[in-house]
């Protein structure tokens, strides 16, 4: 497959970074664990899964090997735009950690001509049901199409309840303005921290604390917020 620059960028961001985790993790249990999944029966989510990797020459990335069952699962493509598209639709889904949230902003910055894609996969994930909790173990041998029937029912029935309200989009706003804010303050900081005049490192250093603390407040203010719509939305 053919990818432009910013999606070959992505790329091998990507690879780096399961490169750096795989040599600071053991390896073989997760080889193991692909093996057993290639003996399930064809069209149960663990095998598909299994087949999916090892057409690639890829394996279970530690620490984030439900990563890789959403891909499958929600038919995510293994290339950049799908990656991408993956963590808009967990962000949209309730997932906001930091991982998510950085590599879709990589993602966003690197391909604004998806952004309009993004926004669909994002207000899709807000109609599904949760899926941060769902791991390997937990539908390895269910059929694929019976797993996905059961989400994509779930997100046609799914309707929120809850309407954005004034003060639900002020806080909002409020919380993308830290966000952006505290990001700003960090990177502005960031290079005053290596400084070896005390005065640099105690006048950059107040400011990086708080930007990352605006930054932590953001986060978790659009984390409560998705909870919330994701209890409105349950049946």
């Amino acid at each position: 497959m053919k990818y432009s620059l910013p999606e070959q960028v992505i790329r091998k961001a990507f690879f780096l970074s399961v490169w750096c985790l795989e040599q600071c993790s053991a390896m073989t249990p997760y080889h193991q664990k692909i093996a057993a999944l290639n003996k399930l029966p064809e069209g149960t989510v663990g095998k598909e899964l299994a087949t999916c990797l090892l057409a690639r020459n890829l394996t279970l990335v530690p620490g984030f090997e439900s990563h890789d069952l959403k891909h499958v699962v929600l038919d995510y493509e293994m290339e950049p735009l799908g990656e991408i598209r993956l963590q808009a639709f967990m962000l949209g889904n309730g997932n906001w950690t930091l991982p998510s949230l950085l590599i879709f902003l990589f993602g966003l910055l690197l391909l604004p001509q998806h952004w309009r894609l993004f926004r669909q996969d994002f207000k899709a994930g807000q109609r599904c049901p949760a899926l941060a909790t769902l791991e390997i173990e937990d539908c390895q041998e269910q059929p694929l199409p019976e797993l996905r029937k059961l989400i994509f029912s779930r997100y046609h029935e799914i309707k929120p309840t809850m309407k954005p309200t004034p003060h639900l989009r002020l806080s909002t706003l409020a919380s993308y303005c830290l966000l952006v804010v505290g990001t700003a303050a960090m990177l502005f900081c960031y290079p005053f921290l290596w400084s070896s005049n005390l005065a640099d490192l105690v006048g950059a250093g107040f400011p990086f604390v708080a930007g990352a603390i605006f930054v932590v407040g953001g986060l978790l203010n659009l984390t409560l917020q998705s909870a919330t719509r994701a209890g409105q939305a349950k049946p």
